[in-house]
């Protein structure tokens, strides 16, 4: 068997290969691609984690705006002692090591209700705030509501029997 090699050979192509350069280039643009993917994520987990904080707050604020409408009037007296005026949460708490999750701060405000109606001595303005820490950012969430003196608890629960 004879093996010819041409002595003028027009294929250049063999004799080519990367050079550092290029490699170089290359994993440039690899790099910029997996650390964008990666920022992706951790933006990605960020935001539903602060979606996953706010949506307890509005639960929080929620269940104790319908609790405030089942107390008497008497109840909701500010000078009852009743309702505390500041209340904390703790959610996530299944987290070991002294990790006790995210921890919610809630205020109350009873004040006149803002009407000037013959009967605007019957109403008052109950406004329950809550804040809390996401990361290094102070967040914080209200809701106010209405209370009225012939309201919904006499309709409900009325231990006089009337």
């Amino acid at each position: 068997m004879r093996i010819f090699v041409p002595a003028h050979s027009n294929s250049r192509s063999p004799l080519f290969a990367y050079t550092l350069a290029e490699v170089m280039v290359g994993v440039a643009i690899m790099s910029v691609m997996f650390l964008t993917l990666y920022l992706g994520f951790t933006q990605g987990f960020g935001v539903v984690q602060g979606s996953r904080e706010n949506l307890r707050a509005i639960q929080i604020l929620q269940q104790q705006a319908e609790v405030i409408r089942l107390y008497t009037w008497e109840q909701i007296d500010p000078a009852s002692g009743w309702i505390p005026p500041t209340t904390t949460w703790t959610f996530y708490p299944l987290g070991g090591g002294g990790n006790q999750g995210i921890t919610y701060t809630g205020t109350v405000n009873i004040a006149a209700a803002p009407m000037t109606e013959s009967y605007a001595a019957d109403n008052k303005l109950v406004t329950f705030a809550l804040t809390w820490k996401s990361g290094a950012i102070q967040r914080k969430r209200q809701i106010s509501t209405l209370v009225s003196k012939y309201g919904l608890h006499n309709y409900i629960y009325n231990p006089q029997g009337q």
